[in-house]
């Protein structure tokens, strides 16, 4: 296998991160090391609120491309970038890409009927959706699929395929049914309960194993979705229609993050397999 693109510099800043945690106490250290292995993993969200960040702090209105055709276009070359340099596997990017489709049907959908709105114009969209929006979703979906690698995770006694494809299938459905139909969220809440309150994740953060409740990481998870979604409606990316002064987004949609959570698990499970923990 040819050496990777980045050897020449992340061999140097893993040494340098090695001695400087050296100097710290050991659950200290570990600790410091989660938050970078996360910082990592998140590279392809981070990279897009940055970019949300400071074309709403420094985006000139005279500008020759609009805004969000910009993020489009930027989202775009880091999407290729990681590739490039391997970031991403191709397997992965392809799970990515559908749940970059996935996420611009029901964006689609969700603005036709008024859920939240994309205030500026652009020219790279779908009806009132500027595409950049799928990048989004593919945020989730990369960080899903790169902590699962970097993390070296494992998963004990988790459901069959079978089960949690029924279960992403529902998901998926109800955002759209609910606008017209029963809202079915607090019985998907249940099934997820029920389908994965036995299944653990192992995880390494550096040479002891570690081990957390799935559902556990999903509200984690959630909540730091959450927060990112509140610097989008505070960079005026997009907005909700109780939203003509800033506030805070509702906690209720932290719900609606841990169900898009189990789905775009369940689709980078399509690609990276839930693997078991090894028996000592």
């Amino acid at each position: 296998m040819p050496p990777h693109p980045l050897a020449t510099y992340l061999q140097p800043a893993r040494r340098i991160i090695r001695q400087g945690l050296g100097y710290l106490p050991p659950t200290l250290a570990e600790f410091v090391l989660f938050g970078l292995k996360m910082a990592w993993a998140c590279l392809f969200g981070a990279v897009m609120l940055g970019l949300l960040i400071l074309t709403h702090l420094f985006w000139p209105e005279n500008a020759p491309i609009h805004r969000y055709d910009f993020l489009f276009v930027a989202a775009l070359i880091t999407q290729i970038l990681m590739l490039w340099f391997r970031l991403e596997s191709l397997e992965e990017a392809k799970v990515i890409l559908l749940y970059h489709l996935v996420g611009t049907v029901m964006e689609i959908f969700k603005t036709h009927v008024g859920s939240w709105s994309y205030p500026e114009p652009a020219l790279i969209r779908i009806a009132a959706v500027p595409l950049f929006t799928g990048f989004m979703y593919a945020c989730v979906g990369s960080f899903i699929a790169r902590a699962i690698r970097i993390f070296d995770m494992r998963f004990n006694r988790y459901p069959p395929f079978w089960l949690t494809g029924c279960l992403a299938a529902l998901i998926y459905v109800n955002f759209f049914t609910h606008h017209y139909i029963y809202d079915i969220r607090y019985l998907l809440f249940a099934a997820i309960a029920l389908l994965f309150f036995r299944t653990m994740i192992v995880y390494r953060i550096d040479r002891k194993n570690r081990h957390m409740p799935f559902i556990l990481a999903n509200i984690l998870t959630a909540f730091f979705l959450w927060v990112a979604e509140n610097i989008g409606t505070v960079t005026r990316t997009w907005v909700y229609p109780d939203q003509q002064t800033w506030h805070l987004v509702s906690l209720h949609k932290m719900g609606a993050w841990a169900l898009l959570l189990v789905l775009s698990f369940v689709m980078v499970s399509t690609v990276v397999k839930p693997q078991p923990a090894e028996k000592k």
